[in-house]
């Protein structure tokens, strides 16, 4: 009988919770694995008794990148983990997003400015200061050219708290066609979901933001597959992610993009689409294996 570690963190005001974490849970055990709710940080986890590590809401690592990288190093060295290490500490830092658009996927344009840098913030149109590592839109802010004050203000804060600050131009047509999430797993599409803009303007970037406004299913064209298969295809190492969410925008000529690549701990969104829960348990079954 296979062992599985669902992988999640400890509870706190600032993490929310995750709703199909006990559904997985009580289907794979209805499967026949053995499969159990860990916590990363507990010291007291002996990771190598289990076949497979799937991480699944880990939803405090941003503040503790560093630590939680090394965790994964640590437990991929000891059995499976789902996603591997060396993908896992990529995708950590939304820099990555300047690696999938050198491989020519379609992106949403982004600077960097890294503490002691000068974020070159933009004077001609609205834009979006945030962190390259950050969840749930924490310290997200979009800004229009008058509150460049604030928006400095902004990433003072976050250099002094040693982040780097990530500058992309707003995509306007979140407003109208929202933001598209799809999802991954074993290698196949396994749903799609959409939600509105999670950024309203005049929001302060340290208050707590809607991470999911309005999100509902959605039936992906061939363009959006498309843009996310070729993001998947740039991802580094030989190892294919068991997981992956894909989250596009729309440009101003129409086409989608990129915004982010979640490939630790995406939100599956199983509440909303049901019917992949078999498909999710077979894929973790076979990589448990």
């Amino acid at each position: 009988m296979p062992r599985t570690a669902l992988v999640t963190c400890r509870p706190g005001p600032r993490v929310s919770v995750d709703r199909d974490l006990p559904v997985l849970a009580r289907a794979l055990a209805d499967a026949g694995a053995s499969a159990s709710v860990e916590v990363w940080d507990d010291a007291g986890v002996d990771w190598a008794a289990f076949d497979l590590v799937l991480i699944r809401s880990t939803w405090d690592y941003s503040w503790r990148a560093d630590e939680f990288t090394a965790w994964a190093e640590r437990c991929g060295g000891a059995t499976r983990l789902a996603n591997p290490a060396a993908v896992v500490r990529w995708n950590t830092d939304k820099r990555y997003l300047a690696d999938l658009a050198a491989a020519g996927v379609p992106t949403v344009p982004t600077s960097y400015a890294a503490p002691g840098e000068s974020p070159g913030l933009p004077d001609g149109h609205e834009y979006v200061v945030k962190p390259t590592s950050g969840a749930g839109a924490r310290f997200a802010a979009r800004y229009t050219p008058g509150e460049h004050a604030t928006a400095v203000r902004q990433v003072e804060r976050m250099h002094a708290e040693g982040f780097t600050a990530m500058v992309q131009p707003y995509m306007r047509a979140i407003d109208t066609a929202g933001e598209r999430a799809l999802q991954f797993f074993g290698g196949r599409l396994l749903h799609a979901s959409r939600k509105g803009a999670v950024l309203a303007p005049g929001t302060p970037y340290d208050a707590r933001k809607v991470a999911h406004p309005g999100l509902e299913p959605w039936t992906p064209t061939a363009a959006e597959v498309a843009v996310a298969e070729a993001a998947l295809a740039a991802v580094p190492g030989a190892a294919e992610p068991l997981y992956a969410r894909v989250d596009l925008v729309d440009g101003d000529d129409g086409r989608p993009r990129v915004m982010e690549l979640e490939l630790v701990e995406p939100n599956l969104f199983l509440w909303l689409h049901e019917r992949s829960l078999p498909r999710v348990v077979e894929a973790v079954l076979e990589a448990a294996r």
